[in-house]
Protein backbone atom coordinates (compact mmCIF):
# COMPACT_ATOMS: atom_id res chain seq x y z
CA UNK A 1 0.00 0.00 0.00
CA UNK A 2 1.16 3.31 -0.95
CA UNK A 3 0.77 5.21 2.61
CA UNK A 4 1.52 1.91 4.57
CA UNK A 5 -0.96 -0.03 6.31
CA UNK A 6 -3.12 1.53 9.07
CA UNK A 7 -5.28 -0.50 11.29
CA UNK A 8 -8.01 1.06 13.33
CA UNK A 9 -8.77 -0.53 16.81
CA UNK A 10 -11.77 -0.21 19.71
CA UNK A 11 -9.45 -0.10 22.87
CA UNK A 12 -12.52 -0.71 25.08
CA UNK A 13 -14.05 -3.21 23.54
CA UNK A 14 -14.11 -6.38 24.55
CA UNK A 15 -14.22 -8.72 28.32
CA UNK A 16 -10.54 -8.11 28.66
CA UNK A 17 -10.13 -4.44 27.05
CA UNK A 18 -7.27 -2.69 26.42
CA UNK A 19 -5.03 -4.92 27.63
CA UNK A 20 -5.54 -7.59 25.04
CA UNK A 21 -6.18 -5.15 22.59
CA UNK A 22 -2.91 -3.35 23.04
CA UNK A 23 -0.97 -6.69 23.46
CA UNK A 24 -2.49 -8.13 20.41
CA UNK A 25 -1.29 -5.52 18.46
CA UNK A 26 1.99 -5.96 19.79
CA UNK A 27 1.77 -9.47 18.88
CA UNK A 28 0.12 -8.52 15.34
CA UNK A 29 3.62 -6.90 14.08
CA UNK A 30 5.76 -9.55 14.73
CA UNK A 31 3.83 -10.65 11.29
CA UNK A 32 2.80 -7.34 9.94
CA UNK A 33 6.27 -4.89 10.49
CA UNK A 34 4.52 -2.14 8.60
CA UNK A 35 1.70 -2.09 10.25
CA UNK A 36 0.72 1.22 11.85
CA UNK A 37 -2.31 1.60 14.41
CA UNK A 38 -4.53 4.24 15.42
CA UNK A 39 -6.35 2.56 18.71
CA UNK A 40 -9.30 5.12 20.86
CA UNK A 41 -10.31 4.84 23.98
CA UNK A 42 -9.11 6.06 27.81
CA UNK A 43 -5.66 7.73 27.67
CA UNK A 44 -5.68 7.05 31.07
CA UNK A 45 -5.56 2.94 30.81
CA UNK A 46 -4.34 2.80 27.38
CA UNK A 47 -1.31 4.84 27.52
CA UNK A 48 0.64 3.24 30.41
CA UNK A 49 0.09 -0.25 28.62
CA UNK A 50 1.36 0.89 25.33
CA UNK A 51 4.70 2.00 27.05
CA UNK A 52 4.82 -1.44 28.24
CA UNK A 53 5.71 -3.40 24.85
CA UNK A 54 8.78 -2.04 23.11
CA UNK A 55 8.37 -0.23 19.55
CA UNK A 56 4.60 0.08 19.85
CA UNK A 57 4.23 3.34 21.34
CA UNK A 58 6.32 4.81 18.10
CA UNK A 59 3.27 2.60 15.72
CA UNK A 60 0.58 3.44 17.67
CA UNK A 61 -1.85 6.53 17.71
CA UNK A 62 -3.75 6.44 20.87
CA UNK A 63 -6.52 9.51 20.51
CA UNK A 64 -8.53 10.00 23.89
CA UNK A 65 -12.49 9.33 24.26
CA UNK A 66 -14.23 8.15 27.57
CA UNK A 67 -17.01 6.66 25.99
CA UNK A 68 -17.43 2.78 25.08
CA UNK A 69 -20.45 0.66 24.05
CA UNK A 70 -21.07 -1.52 26.59
CA UNK A 71 -21.86 -5.25 26.31
CA UNK A 72 -25.55 -4.99 27.32
CA UNK A 73 -26.12 -1.71 24.95
CA UNK A 74 -28.89 -2.19 22.26
CA UNK A 75 -27.49 -1.38 18.71
CA UNK A 76 -30.10 0.98 18.39
CA UNK A 77 -29.01 3.04 21.77
CA UNK A 78 -25.50 2.52 20.80
CA UNK A 79 -26.11 4.06 17.30
CA UNK A 80 -27.48 6.69 18.69
CA UNK A 81 -25.70 7.99 21.94
CA UNK A 82 -22.52 6.15 20.88
CA UNK A 83 -21.33 8.70 18.38
CA UNK A 84 -17.68 9.81 20.79
CA UNK A 85 -17.63 6.13 21.49
CA UNK A 86 -14.40 3.94 21.21
CA UNK A 87 -15.69 1.75 18.96
CA UNK A 88 -17.83 4.26 16.83
CA UNK A 89 -14.30 6.52 16.19
CA UNK A 90 -12.70 3.31 15.57
CA UNK A 91 -15.08 2.69 12.75
CA UNK A 92 -15.51 6.31 11.90
CA UNK A 93 -11.54 6.46 11.00
CA UNK A 94 -12.05 3.28 8.06
CA UNK A 95 -14.63 5.78 6.89
CA UNK A 96 -13.16 8.95 6.18
CA UNK A 97 -10.35 6.95 4.79
CA UNK A 98 -7.66 7.07 7.88
CA UNK A 99 -7.65 3.41 8.15
CA UNK A 100 -7.56 0.66 6.10
CA UNK A 101 -9.28 -1.64 8.36
CA UNK A 102 -11.27 -1.68 11.84
CA UNK A 103 -11.14 -4.31 14.36
CA UNK A 104 -12.99 -4.31 17.40
CA UNK A 105 -13.99 -7.49 20.41
CA UNK A 106 -16.96 -5.14 21.55
CA UNK A 107 -20.70 -5.78 21.05
CA UNK A 108 -21.07 -7.34 17.76
CA UNK A 109 -24.79 -6.15 17.36
CA UNK A 110 -23.71 -2.80 18.04
CA UNK A 111 -20.69 -3.02 16.16
CA UNK A 112 -22.89 -4.37 12.65
CA UNK A 113 -25.45 -1.62 12.80
CA UNK A 114 -22.66 0.99 13.71
CA UNK A 115 -20.82 -0.09 10.71
CA UNK A 116 -23.32 -0.31 8.13
CA UNK A 117 -24.15 3.06 9.09
CA UNK A 118 -21.53 4.91 8.74
CA UNK A 119 -19.23 2.16 6.53
CA UNK A 120 -21.97 1.62 3.63
CA UNK A 121 -22.83 -1.28 1.62
CA UNK A 122 -20.94 -2.18 -1.50
CA UNK A 123 -22.56 -1.67 -4.84
CA UNK A 124 -24.01 -4.83 -5.67
CA UNK A 125 -24.42 -5.81 -1.94
CA UNK A 126 -28.46 -5.51 -0.81
CA UNK A 127 -27.09 -7.43 2.68
CA UNK A 128 -23.53 -7.78 4.17
CA UNK A 129 -22.66 -11.16 6.37
CA UNK A 130 -20.59 -12.11 8.76
CA UNK A 131 -18.41 -14.41 7.85
CA UNK A 132 -15.62 -16.73 9.77
CA UNK A 133 -13.25 -19.88 8.67
CA UNK A 134 -13.39 -22.57 11.22
CA UNK A 135 -10.99 -25.69 10.97
CA UNK A 136 -12.14 -29.15 9.39
CA UNK A 137 -10.40 -32.76 10.21
CA UNK A 138 -8.82 -32.33 7.25
CA UNK A 139 -4.91 -31.03 8.24
CA UNK A 140 -4.40 -27.45 6.91
CA UNK A 141 -7.86 -27.27 5.58
CA UNK A 142 -10.08 -24.41 6.86
CA UNK A 143 -14.16 -23.77 5.89
CA UNK A 144 -15.47 -20.23 5.21
CA UNK A 145 -19.18 -20.00 6.55
CA UNK A 146 -21.61 -16.91 5.99
CA UNK A 147 -24.19 -15.64 7.85
CA UNK A 148 -23.76 -15.95 11.29
CA UNK A 149 -25.87 -13.49 12.33
CA UNK A 150 -26.16 -10.24 10.46
CA UNK A 151 -29.71 -11.42 8.23
CA UNK A 152 -32.15 -13.37 9.98
CA UNK A 153 -33.85 -13.25 7.34
CA UNK A 154 -32.54 -14.23 3.65
CA UNK A 155 -34.03 -14.04 -0.12
CA UNK A 156 -32.31 -15.91 -2.74
CA UNK A 157 -30.42 -13.16 -3.83
CA UNK A 158 -28.44 -12.68 -1.02
CA UNK A 159 -27.56 -16.05 -0.54
CA UNK A 160 -25.82 -15.61 -4.04
CA UNK A 161 -24.09 -12.70 -3.06
CA UNK A 162 -22.57 -14.67 0.51
CA UNK A 163 -21.52 -17.47 -1.76
CA UNK A 164 -19.41 -15.15 -3.86
CA UNK A 165 -18.02 -13.40 -0.94
CA UNK A 166 -17.57 -16.18 0.74
CA UNK A 167 -15.95 -17.30 -2.89
CA UNK A 168 -13.52 -14.43 -2.85
CA UNK A 169 -12.29 -14.85 0.99
CA UNK A 170 -11.61 -18.46 0.50
CA UNK A 171 -9.58 -18.06 -2.90
CA UNK A 172 -7.54 -14.96 -1.95
CA UNK A 173 -6.71 -15.06 1.68
CA UNK A 174 -7.22 -18.92 2.18
CA UNK A 175 -5.56 -19.22 -0.99
CA UNK A 176 -8.15 -22.31 -2.17
CA UNK A 177 -7.65 -22.49 -6.18
CA UNK A 178 -11.14 -23.59 -6.84
CA UNK A 179 -13.69 -22.72 -3.57
CA UNK A 180 -16.35 -25.56 -3.30
CA UNK A 181 -19.11 -23.90 -2.44
CA UNK A 182 -22.15 -25.34 -1.00
CA UNK A 183 -25.64 -24.25 0.16
CA UNK A 184 -26.41 -25.83 3.88
CA UNK A 185 -29.55 -27.63 3.81
CA UNK A 186 -31.39 -30.32 5.82
CA UNK A 187 -30.02 -32.77 2.93
CA UNK A 188 -28.29 -33.24 -0.13
CA UNK A 189 -31.28 -34.01 -2.52
CA UNK A 190 -32.74 -31.25 -4.90
CA UNK A 191 -35.96 -31.74 -3.48
CA UNK A 192 -35.58 -30.85 0.16
CA UNK A 193 -35.39 -27.45 1.68
CA UNK A 194 -37.59 -24.08 1.55
CA UNK A 195 -38.24 -21.99 -1.11
CA UNK A 196 -35.09 -19.63 -0.23
CA UNK A 197 -32.97 -22.03 -0.35
CA UNK A 198 -34.31 -23.80 -3.77
CA UNK A 199 -34.27 -20.28 -5.20
CA UNK A 200 -30.85 -20.07 -4.66
CA UNK A 201 -29.60 -23.10 -5.94
CA UNK A 202 -30.96 -22.19 -9.27
CA UNK A 203 -29.47 -18.50 -8.94
CA UNK A 204 -25.69 -20.60 -8.01
CA UNK A 205 -26.66 -22.89 -10.71
CA UNK A 206 -26.70 -20.51 -13.38
CA UNK A 207 -24.49 -17.73 -11.92
CA UNK A 208 -21.99 -16.95 -14.48
CA UNK A 209 -18.24 -16.51 -13.25
CA UNK A 210 -19.20 -17.37 -9.83
CA UNK A 211 -15.79 -17.30 -8.01
CA UNK A 212 -15.66 -20.96 -7.23
CA UNK A 213 -17.69 -24.06 -8.11
CA UNK A 214 -21.11 -24.65 -6.41
CA UNK A 215 -21.49 -28.20 -6.04
CA UNK A 216 -25.04 -28.50 -4.62
CA UNK A 217 -26.68 -28.57 -1.02
CA UNK A 218 -24.60 -29.98 1.71
CA UNK A 219 -25.64 -30.92 5.31
CA UNK A 220 -24.19 -30.03 8.64
CA UNK A 221 -21.64 -32.43 9.19
CA UNK A 222 -20.31 -31.32 5.62
CA UNK A 223 -19.05 -28.35 7.53
CA UNK A 224 -15.96 -30.24 9.23
CA UNK A 225 -15.55 -32.85 6.74
CA UNK A 226 -13.20 -30.95 4.44
CA UNK A 227 -15.37 -31.59 1.20
CA UNK A 228 -16.33 -27.96 0.84
CA UNK A 229 -14.48 -24.50 1.43
CA UNK A 230 -17.77 -22.19 1.20
CA UNK A 231 -21.00 -23.07 3.16
CA UNK A 232 -23.40 -20.36 2.41
CA UNK A 233 -27.10 -19.96 4.99
CA UNK A 234 -28.81 -17.81 6.25
CA UNK A 235 -28.01 -15.53 9.43
CA UNK A 236 -30.33 -17.23 11.92
CA UNK A 237 -29.35 -20.79 11.10
CA UNK A 238 -25.84 -19.97 10.60
CA UNK A 239 -25.38 -18.15 14.09
CA UNK A 240 -26.97 -21.60 15.84
CA UNK A 241 -24.66 -23.96 14.00
CA UNK A 242 -21.37 -21.57 15.10
CA UNK A 243 -22.75 -21.77 18.70
CA UNK A 244 -23.63 -25.64 18.76
CA UNK A 245 -20.00 -25.89 17.19
CA UNK A 246 -18.38 -23.91 19.82
CA UNK A 247 -20.47 -25.27 22.84
CA UNK A 248 -19.58 -28.93 21.53
CA UNK A 249 -16.26 -27.82 21.35
CA UNK A 250 -16.38 -26.84 25.09
CA UNK A 251 -18.25 -30.28 25.95
CA UNK A 252 -15.17 -32.69 24.70
CA UNK A 253 -12.84 -30.47 26.63
CA UNK A 254 -14.68 -31.03 29.76
CA UNK A 255 -15.63 -34.52 29.46
CA UNK A 256 -11.70 -35.24 28.43
CA UNK A 257 -10.64 -33.15 32.12
CA UNK A 258 -13.53 -35.48 33.92
CA UNK A 259 -12.47 -38.72 32.42
CA UNK A 260 -8.44 -38.34 33.12
CA UNK A 261 -8.64 -36.37 36.60
CA UNK A 262 -12.45 -36.93 38.00
CA UNK A 263 -11.62 -40.60 39.82
CA UNK A 264 -8.74 -41.60 41.90
CA UNK A 265 -8.12 -44.47 38.91
CA UNK A 266 -8.45 -41.73 36.11
CA UNK A 267 -5.43 -40.02 37.85
CA UNK A 268 -3.08 -43.37 38.57
CA UNK A 269 -3.77 -43.95 34.87
CA UNK A 270 -3.02 -40.56 33.25
CA UNK A 271 0.44 -40.87 35.48
CA UNK A 272 1.04 -44.18 34.09
CA UNK A 273 0.93 -42.96 30.77
CA UNK A 274 3.03 -39.95 31.31
CA UNK A 275 6.14 -41.37 29.25
CA UNK A 276 3.95 -41.86 26.22
CA UNK A 277 2.16 -38.43 26.56
CA UNK A 278 5.60 -36.67 26.67
CA UNK A 279 6.96 -38.64 23.59
CA UNK A 280 3.47 -37.81 21.59
CA UNK A 281 3.87 -33.97 23.34
CA UNK A 282 4.19 -32.70 19.69
CA UNK A 283 1.58 -33.77 18.60
CA UNK A 284 -0.74 -32.78 21.40
CA UNK A 285 0.10 -29.18 21.12
CA UNK A 286 -0.72 -29.19 17.09
CA UNK A 287 -3.94 -30.85 18.13
CA UNK A 288 -4.10 -27.69 20.79
CA UNK A 289 -3.49 -25.10 18.37
CA UNK A 290 -6.08 -26.70 15.71
CA UNK A 291 -8.98 -27.03 17.97
CA UNK A 292 -7.94 -23.60 19.77
CA UNK A 293 -10.39 -21.03 18.81
CA UNK A 294 -7.93 -17.98 19.32
CA UNK A 295 -6.47 -19.33 16.33
CA UNK A 296 -9.24 -18.86 14.19
CA UNK A 297 -10.58 -15.98 16.01
CA UNK A 298 -11.57 -12.57 13.65
CA UNK A 299 -15.43 -12.44 11.70
CA UNK A 300 -15.53 -10.34 9.24
CA UNK A 301 -18.78 -7.90 8.17
CA UNK A 302 -18.30 -8.57 4.29
CA UNK A 303 -20.29 -6.84 2.04
CA UNK A 304 -19.24 -3.55 3.40
CA UNK A 305 -17.22 -0.29 1.52
CA UNK A 306 -14.70 -0.45 4.77
CA UNK A 307 -13.12 -3.43 6.49
CA UNK A 308 -14.45 -4.41 9.57
CA UNK A 309 -13.02 -7.42 11.30
CA UNK A 310 -15.17 -8.82 15.02
CA UNK A 311 -13.12 -10.43 17.52
CA UNK A 312 -14.46 -12.77 20.10
CA UNK A 313 -15.34 -10.86 23.08
CA UNK A 314 -13.82 -13.26 25.37
CA UNK A 315 -10.56 -13.57 23.39
CA UNK A 316 -6.91 -13.29 24.53
CA UNK A 317 -4.20 -11.46 23.53
CA UNK A 318 -3.46 -14.25 20.83
CA UNK A 319 -6.63 -14.46 19.71
CA UNK A 320 -6.81 -10.61 18.66
CA UNK A 321 -4.15 -10.58 16.99
CA UNK A 322 -4.97 -13.46 14.71
CA UNK A 323 -8.19 -10.94 14.18
CA UNK A 324 -5.86 -8.26 13.37
CA UNK A 325 -4.38 -10.51 10.90
CA UNK A 326 -7.19 -11.11 9.49
CA UNK A 327 -8.38 -7.23 9.05
CA UNK A 328 -4.72 -6.88 7.79
CA UNK A 329 -4.56 -9.90 5.19
CA UNK A 330 -7.87 -8.51 3.65
CA UNK A 331 -6.23 -4.89 3.53
CA UNK A 332 -3.42 -5.81 2.05
CA UNK A 333 -5.10 -7.85 -0.98
CA UNK A 334 -7.69 -5.18 -0.93
CA UNK A 335 -10.41 -7.56 -0.77
CA UNK A 336 -13.27 -5.80 -1.71
CA UNK A 337 -11.68 -4.22 -5.15
CA UNK A 338 -11.30 -8.33 -4.88
CA UNK A 339 -15.14 -8.43 -4.65
CA UNK A 340 -16.68 -5.49 -7.16
CA UNK A 341 -14.98 -6.94 -9.78
CA UNK A 342 -15.97 -10.42 -9.02
CA UNK A 343 -19.70 -8.42 -8.83
CA UNK A 344 -19.14 -6.83 -12.46
CA UNK A 345 -18.52 -9.77 -13.73
CA UNK A 346 -21.66 -11.75 -12.58
CA UNK A 347 -23.42 -8.77 -14.01
CA UNK A 348 -24.69 -7.76 -10.04
CA UNK A 349 -22.58 -4.61 -9.42
CA UNK A 350 -24.01 -1.04 -9.14
CA UNK A 351 -27.24 -1.38 -10.48
CA UNK A 352 -28.39 -3.34 -7.50
CA UNK A 353 -29.82 -1.75 -4.52
CA UNK A 354 -27.99 -1.47 -1.92
CA UNK A 355 -29.45 -1.88 1.38
CA UNK A 356 -30.24 1.92 3.30
CA UNK A 357 -29.65 1.93 6.87
CA UNK A 358 -30.08 4.81 9.04
CA UNK A 359 -30.47 5.46 12.69
CA UNK A 360 -34.37 5.00 12.68
CA UNK A 361 -33.74 1.64 10.94
CA UNK A 362 -31.91 -0.35 13.67
CA UNK A 363 -33.98 -2.40 15.52
CA UNK A 364 -33.74 -1.80 19.08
Amino acid sequence: MENGLVISLDGMGGDHAPNIVVEGAWLARKKYPQAKFIIFGDEKKIGPLIKKHPGLEAVMELRHTPDYVTSEDKPSVALRQGRNSSMRLAIDAVGNGEAHCVVSAGNTGALMAMAKFVLKALPGITRPAIATYMPTKVAGHGVVMLDLGANVECSPQNLLEFATLGGVFSREIMKTAEPRIGLLNVGSEQMKGDETVKGAAELLEAAAHLPGKYIGFVEGDDISSGTVDVVVTDGFTGNIVLKAIEGTAKLLGSLVKQTLFSSWLGKFGTVLCLPGIAIALPSFLSLKKRLDPNHYNGASFMGLKGLCIKSHGGTNAVGFANAIGVAAEMALIQFNKKVAQELESMGIGSGSPALSVTEETVPA
